[in-house]
């Protein structure tokens, strides 16, 4: 990515040069007649681990994230749990697993009608779905085939996916090919963000045809310190770049997409939010707005483990003797180990017989100690990820004190609803009984973890407290809608201030059943066309009956 020049104003400043950022900064900067400066703390993601699909496995354990972790978790036995947040262009979608789900029709119907963000129901938001979308396989109602982010099956899945294919319909779990498409419910294979083989993050979809341009300057490395109000308008922010202040005004808005935890973190430094905490840190009270750094909602999984026969999982291949070998496959077919994003089969399914939208979602890990919280086997294994994703408990981001550069108190409060608890003891349930289908039989030895001894309510309760690790998912902290706990309205704009919108997942009033990289670049489209006034896309034809 070439290197920019120095710029001091714009039309639009955002603040964040992730997944959100880059699409704001690529939509917005097609008209000439405007200039767009995009602001990242990070740096860029020159490195080939940001291309090959297997550099996922280094991410989540520090590389190009903030090292941040949760305050210890009271219902979770005070553990703190790692928490993972890009610090790189193109953010989360640099340095996830690659996964394209979108999450139930539904979940999109209930921002429109139970949180009352007219404009934001499934018929709404699937037109920028499929803008986004250049997938190689479906095409039709439900996706696009010449968007800018590629989507493609995997490439690289093992012998194992297909048994595990095969034990989850034997469990009960009907195969579904299209995650996206008319149905949720289902276990198949995932879309992945590749192109090629190559990881599609938005830094290289959106982002990097679009640097030519005249009117787009990006400024990695520049941390945002604040906010500058003027007269209750957003004018432009203070930044810190090679250790000196600098203020970078803009003439039209302000933009902030540094996610579900950066961009409350920033309005609170900014001196936006709930007046009793920013006078309890310090922080001079400049809009109080209640809602900010609320609404936290998140994701958490917990695995369960299988020893196999033989080396039919990628496990060891990060080892010295035999990275090389596996790089070089890479090179020259695109194929093995280091082609595969290690998490391209699982599927969603119910918890319980009367629901009517699946609560669970499953990921089968072709290994062990895949990201940081699973545990490492000796010999090779695979890992089966169960997840609650329609969590009913809510947290927080709140400042630790009013220095800018301190890490924020992010507190998702996991299990603090204890119904979430039991849909996660559920999901592990599943887990478990899909590995021991006789379809594993040929691949797998034996369950290690939770192992055979962990039956009781108890032990499961504490596996599950030692293990659980968050899907880095988390949303909703500026939450859209009408009302005081509301933070944005459905165009976006900060209640209460001008010149200040927030465009990025910490806008969801309720997280989607599934990932959040495809919904997150679905509101940055939808968002780059409500801040250029255009008019929104005509809404899908009556799709067909979900689950």
């Amino acid at each position: 990515m070439p290197a920019q020049h120095t710029r001091t104003a714009a039309d639009y400043v955002i603040i964040g040069g992730g997944a959100a950022g880059c699409v704001l900064a690529a939509r917005l900067s097609e008209d000439p007649d405007v200039s767009v400066l995009l602001v990242e703390a990070g740096g860029q993601d020159r490195s080939f681990l940001f291309r090959w699909p297997a550099g996922f496995a280094k991410m989540t354990k520090g590389m190009a994230s903030w090292g941040w972790s949760t305050v210890p978790q009271s219902h979770m036995q005070e553990r703190r749990i790692w928490f993972t947040q890009a610090r790189v262009i193109g953010g989360g979608s640099s340095i996830n697993a690659q996964i394209y789900t979108r999450g139930h029709h539904s979940d999109y119907d209930n921002w429109a009608t139970v949180h009352r963000c007219e404009g934001w129901g499934y018929r709404d938001v699937l037109p920028y779905f499929k803008r986004a979308e250049s997938n190689d396989r479906f095409a039709g109602i439900y996706h696009g085939t010449d968007g800018p982010l590629s989507v493609s099956m995997p490439k690289a899945t093992l012998p194992v996916c297909d048994a595990f294919l095969r034990a989850a319909q034997a469990y009960g779990i009907p195969f579904n090919p299209d995650f996206n498409g008319p149905r949720q419910a289902g276990i198949g294979f995932y879309q992945l963000t590749q192109r090629a083989v190559r990881r599609c993050s938005t830094s290289q979809s959106y982002l990097k045809p679009a640097m030519n341009r005249p009117n787009l300057t990006v400024q990695a490395q520049t941390q945002a310190l604040h906010i500058v109000l003027e007269q209750g308008r957003a004018t432009g922010i203070v930044v810190q770049r090679k250790g000196r202040e600098q203020t970078l005004r803009a003439n039209r808005e302000v933009i902030v997409a540094a996610g579900a935890i950066g961009s409350p973190r920033l309005l609170l430094l900014s001196g936006i939010g709930p007046a009793d905490h920013l006078n309890d840190v310090g922080v001079a009270v400049r809009h109080d707005l209640p809602g900010v750094g609320a609404n936290l909602q998140d994701h958490i999984d917990i695995c369960a483990i299988a020893e196999l026969h033989g080396p039919d999982s990628y496990d060891g291949w990060d080892r010295l003797h035999k990275a090389p070998l596996a790089g070089l496959q890479y090179l020259l077919f695109k194929s093995g180990p280091a082609a595969s994003a290690l998490f391209e089969t699982g599927g969603f399914w119910f918890s319980g017989p009367t629901l009517d939208r699946p609560d669970i979602q499953l990921h089968l890990g072709q290994g062990s100690g895949i990201e940081k919280g699973i545990a490492r086997i000796d010999g090779c294994g695979i890992t089966l990820n169960s997840a609650n994703v329609r969590p009913r408990s809510r947290g927080t981001v709140r400042l630790a004190s009013n220095d800018p550069l301190a890490p924020p108190l992010i507190d998702p409060r996991y299990w603090s609803d204890s119904r979430d608890l039991d849909v996660s003891l559920k999901g592990l349930s599943m887990a478990r009984d899909i590995l021991a289908q006789p379809a594993l039989r040929h691949h797998v030895r034996r369950e290690v973890l939770p192992g055979p001894d962990v039956q009781s309510r108890e032990a499961l309760h504490d596996y599950a407290c030692r293990m659980a690790k968050t899907d880095h998912h988390p949303v909703g902290t500026c939450k859209m809608g009408p009302g005081p706990a509301a933070v944005v309205a459905p165009d976006l704009k900060v209640h209460g201030l001008e010149g200040l919108r927030i465009c990025d997942s910490s806008i969801m009033p309720q997280i989607n059943a599934s990932n959040t990289n495809a919904p997150t670049i679905m509101i940055a489209e939808k968002g780059a066309d409500l801040i250029r006034g255009c008019d929104p896309l005509p809404p899908a034809g009556r799709p067909h009956k979900a689950d």
